[in-house]
């Protein structure tokens, strides 16, 4: 309902009053992870930054500009760093309630309340005299994200300009600075790269035209949201973001780093055009043959003259760098002397690069050799010469009946993973097989006929002839083609339970695609009064012979509410039907990791320069860490693998809600974490496992309060405890 911090309210007094009440806990944690993100613990603890924004708004203030605003405020770090430089009079304002009443604890611990006024609320709202009595001579901010624009910096300058700011110092004025207006970051230069990354690929592009069998036709186009934010009404972020340095299976660089904007934030008229200025054309040449996945965007925020943090991947860097994927492409291979192309502008709050493109180096372009801005890259002589370059340009015109579909980077990436689709069809086979061997067989005969005949013939014979029919249910979360996959596999009645209309479209034209009649799939959601009571009989009389069920999340946890789900369906299904998957087996390892513990938890007052904000900040730390990429998280296996947990979705007499697991330690260190992963079974042969190269899922991870020294041959014992979806690991000291 939106009401995130009155329920995170809720939630934290639940767990004081009760602190074992893991339902309330697990509520929290996941709110938790909304209201304070987790990118605000590793900021605190990137140390070059804050001693480099320290030093930059010390150098003003002794310069001469006393009165300072704060935009965006956070902890109020930065308004604190400029209190402490001998700032006279020092306003903050912050949006968010959490983070606001976060900072004004955090200012009473520092005995800066009185110095500090703290405004809850959008800089775009303030108003002198009323919120602050006079025009400040200094802004403080650093409401940049990935792709820098995307907090709404420059629309938070433009009105701190003409509102609150004092006017800026022209070129060659000498005075003092208290009575001229200036901004920290005073300017930033944007960088990209084009690169080849199979990770962000499978993220980001439907590889394949064929899944086990199902046929995905030509005319539907799957984007991810970064790719579709275009077209869309609503405005989407056209970029994901991504650690280069630590994505999974690494990138190659195809062309060099090449310039994409600059930007001048104590310019008030630059800040403007921005917006309304036409988009640049920007052509790179490629230094190495490879896949064209995306530009990698990042950039250099220059504080003032001397301070400067680059969020380059080749830096030891708290920022992610911003990824454009690359989509449309006739062909993406490239090589050394092709030129990338593209178009980049400031619009709606976000830098855009669009119109990514690619000239073949066997035409001859007069491009020039790096890259080309403000400029026509077609400066060719002729018509005939034009032609021929508009012919050799890699992109491809969407026809006229394809219909987009888009889909979250890990639905596009679930479709990419081939494991999971043929191990579904595998285990389908087998429990439709073994219910009525026989009707199986007539029915694929009749499958295999059908193929030749036209999508919308429906039944042929007598109605007597025809079998009764297998009711299989899917729901899972989001996109699944499962439902056709069903289907395909005999005299089945398959029902999806997608909401979305073009997801809904998109199933038909692939049903239509595989010779499977789009009026045999049925859309669950549409037979179904009250959406929570997904789970029912198909009829009255009927029972289910398949329900799939999602158990893990593609963050790496559990389902909610799984196990309950579970019992309703057992009693849903009928004589030797199945749910799938069937049983899941959780496993584990003992690492160490300085890199989770710094993600997890702010370290002590150190990293803060002095100042107490951890104690603070820390009340929102999340024992567990969502989305990791285990082959590529810097840390140090401590033991091998152990099983943790069985959850039985069948036969449920089998789980435990109490384990103690013994881990040997094969290496000596700290145990700072407990990264876990599992393996779905669908049935005994056949598994699923959410940590493999193709998996759609990420892992997580509980991280350890504090740390446990441990020697090569000891023996630590987890307490693994299950509750309904709830698991908890401690190591038993």
């Amino acid at each position: 309902m939106g009401f995130r911090d009155e329920a995170a309210g809720y939630f934290r007094k639940a767990v004081k009053l009760n602190p074992d009440f893991s339902d309330a806990k697990e509520n929290f944690y996941r709110v938790a992870n909304w209201l304070v993100e987790r990118w605000h613990f590793i900021m605190l603890n990137d140390t070059k930054r804050n001693t480099i924004y320290n030093a930059a708004i010390q150098k003003a203030v002794c310069l001469g500009s006393k009165s300072v605003l704060d935009i965006g405020a956070g902890t109020g770090i930065l308004s604190m760093f400029a209190k402490k430089a001998g700032a006279h009079s020092v306003y903050a304002c912050e949006l968010s309630k959490t983070m606001y009443e976060l900072a004004c604890d955090v200012m009473a611990a520092n005995k800066m309340e009185a110095g500090i006024k703290l405004l809850h609320m959008k800089s775009l709202d303030i108003e002198i005299p009323k919120h602050i009595p006079e025009r400040v001579s200094l802004v403080v901010t650093e409401t940049v994200d990935a792709g820098l624009f995307g907090e709404g910096i420059v629309e938070s300058l433009i009105h701190a300009w003409e509102h609150l700011l004092l006017q800026p110092k022209t070129k060659g004025e000498n005075g003092n600075c208290e009575k001229y207006g200036k901004v920290i970051p005073a300017s930033a230069v944007i960088f990209g790269m084009a690169v080849e990354c199979a990770e962000i690929r499978r993220h980001h592009r439907v590889g394949v035209k064929d899944v086990a069998g199902i046929c995905l036709p030509t005319n539907v186009k799957f984007q991810s949201p970064a790719c579709s934010s275009v077209d869309a009404e609503e405005t989407i972020e056209p970029y994901t973001t991504e650690k280069m340095s630590r994505v999974p299976g690494g990138y190659l660089a195809l062309t060099e780093c090449f310039e994409i904007m600059t930007v001048d934030f104590n310019n008030l008229q630059e800040l403007k055009s921005l917006a309304t200025r036409k988009p640049d054309k920007i052509s790179t040449p490629a230094i190495k043959e490879g896949v064209l996945d995306a530009v990698v965007v990042w950039f250099v925020l220059q504080l003032d003259e001397e301070h400067s943090l680059s969020t380059s991947p080749s830096e030891e860097t708290c920022w992610e760098q911003a990824v454009y994927p690359v989509q449309d492409l006739a062909d993406y291979w490239i090589k050394p002397g092709d030129q990338v192309m593209m178009e980049v502008s400031c619009q709606d709050c976000y830098l855009r690069i669009q119109g990514i493109s690619v000239f073949n180096s066997e035409h001859e372009m007069d491009v020039g050799k790096s890259f080309t801005k403000n400029e026509d890259l077609l400066c060719v002589g002729n018509e005939a010469e034009l032609c021929s370059a508009l012919a050799n340009l890699q992109t491809s015109k969407p026809d006229a009946g394809e219909q987009t579909c888009v889909l979250e980077s890990t639905e596009i990436a679930l479709l990419n993973n081939a494991p999971y689709h043929e191990g579904f069809k595998m285990a389908m086979r087998k429990v439709l097989s073994s219910l009525t061997p026989e009707k199986v067989g007539q029915a694929m005969d009749a499958q295999c006929q059908r193929k030749g005949m036209s999508c919308g013939s429906g039944q042929s014979g007598s109605e007597q002839s025809v079998p009764e029919p297998f009711y299989v249910l899917d729901v899972s979360e989001g996109f699944s083609i499962l439902p056709v996959m069903a289907g395909m596999l005999g005299q089945v009645r398959p029902y999806s339970s997608v909401e979305k209309e073009q997801h809904r479209t998109a199933l038909d034209l692939i049903s239509d695609a595989s010779h499977f009649p789009r009026e045999t799939l049925e859309f669950w959601l549409r037979h179904v009064e009250d959406e929570s009571a997904v789970l029912q009989r198909p009829k009255s009389d009927k029972l289910w012979s398949i329900i799939i069920l999602d158990v893990i999340e593609p963050s790496g946890l559990i389902q909610q509410e799984i196990m309950e789900k579970a019992a309703i369906s057992r009693c849903l299904l009928q004589s030797g039907g199945k749910i799938f998957p069937q049983y899941v087996l959780m496993f584990g390892l003992l690492v160490e990791s300085q890199t989770l513990v710094e993600e997890s938890a702010v370290q002590g007052t150190e990293r803060t320069l002095g100042l107490n904000i951890a104690p603070f900040i820390n009340q929102f730390q999340v024992p567990i860490r969502v989305f990791l990429d285990l082959s590529s998280l810097p840390c140090v296996p401590l033991s091998e693998p152990v099983e943790l947990l069985r959850l039985d979705l069948m036969t449920p007499y089998l789980n435990t809600a109490n384990r103690e697991v013994k881990v040997r330690i094969c290496k000596s260190g700290q145990v700072t974490a407990i990264p876990f992963w599992y393996h779905l079974y669908l049935d005994d042969e056949i598994r699923l496992d959410t940590s493999s190269e193709a998996s759609h899922w990420k892992q997580a991870a509980v991280v350890l309060d504090n740390p446990i020294q441990v020697e090569m041959g000891d023996e630590l014992v987890l307490n693994v405890q299950h509750h309904k979806s709830n698991v908890s690991i401690t190591v038993k000291q």
